[in-house]
């Protein structure tokens, strides 16, 4: 058997945890010296020292932990609340990990206010123009779901043109519309890229001619489009400023685009705009 430190080694916790476990019934020690009152403990009981901490990892009290476990539960159950419960894990990260990212792009924003100004908007007709996309839905126009949703539609539509032996003439260009749901917060993203005029629509590939734009309020946006705040901001400011009201979403066209380094893209953002 094993001192109640050899044990507490062994298993990876503190001696404090092990007496505490002890006073409440959750993992009492093998035996106990009646002269000098040391706790000693078999190896067998890591068996039920590591399901303790196992259960307690997945936000279990530790009275719901000796209930559990004075239950009996098998391997299997066990090993099946772990995975059910890594799986909820992983989806907090995920969550969390997009909330800090949202956190940083509005920091970065702060930061860097007052480094743009009105005069890199400008005012200019956009000419019509044919694109091959791909569509889906996202459940709101704010970054982090339009994010996730148009991210994996430009290596599937590059995919497809390459098999049908499309080769784009100009650049990839997302806009937006509204999904028509009941709360009206839904958006169908468009994922395009210009293509010549004689490509048509193929069994997988949706091809659209995309209309003009009389007058448009542009702003040219360097980085990553987690940090175009600032640049609509600023297109924002202009509208409001010269006396034009906006007519949808902001179109935004890809002048320069890398998957891989998104800190180094230049996104055109073109918004329709009449006069107030």
């Amino acid at each position: 058997m094993f001192t109640i430190g050899d044990f507490a080694r062994l298993g990876r916790v503190s001696v404090r945890m092990l007496r505490h476990y002890d006073s409440i019934g959750l993992l009492r020690p093998a035996s106990v010296d009646a002269h000098t009152g040391y706790r000693f403990y078999r190896a067998d009981q890591l068996r039920r020292l590591n399901r303790v901490l196992a259960l307690k990892d997945l936000g279990l009290t530790l009275e719901q932990v000796r209930a559990i476990l004075d239950d009996a539960v098998d391997v299997a159950e066990l090993r099946g609340m772990l995975r059910l419960r890594r799986g909820q894990l992983t989806a907090q990260l995920a969550a969390d990990t997009a909330r800090l990212a949202a956190v940083e792009a509005r920091l970065r924003m702060i930061e860097s206010e007052g480094r743009m100004t009105a005069q890199d908007v400008v005012l200019k007709d956009i000419a019509p123009v044919r694109l091959a996309e791909l569509t889906a839905v996202a459940p709101s126009y704010e970054s982090q779901d339009i994010g996730p949703v148009i991210q994996p539609l430009y290596p599937e539509l590059f995919r497809r043109l390459a098999e049908a032996g499309i080769t784009p003439t100009g650049p990839a260009i997302a806009w937006y519309e509204p999904a028509g749901d009941d709360d009206g917060d839904a958006v169908v993203v468009h994922a395009g890229v210009t293509v010549g005029a004689g490509v048509s629509a193929g069994p997988d590939l949706a091809v659209r001619d995309l209309p003009a734009v009389g007058t448009a309020a542009t702003i040219v946006h360097h980085g990553a489009m987690d940090d175009v705040e600032q640049s609509v901001e600023v297109l924002a400011r202009w509208i409001e400023e010269n006396g034009y009201r906006t007519d949808g979403f902001a179109r935004e066209v890809y002048l320069d685009y890398c998957q891989d380094s998104p800190e180094q893209g230049v996104t055109e953002l073109q918004l329709a705009v009449y006069r107030a």
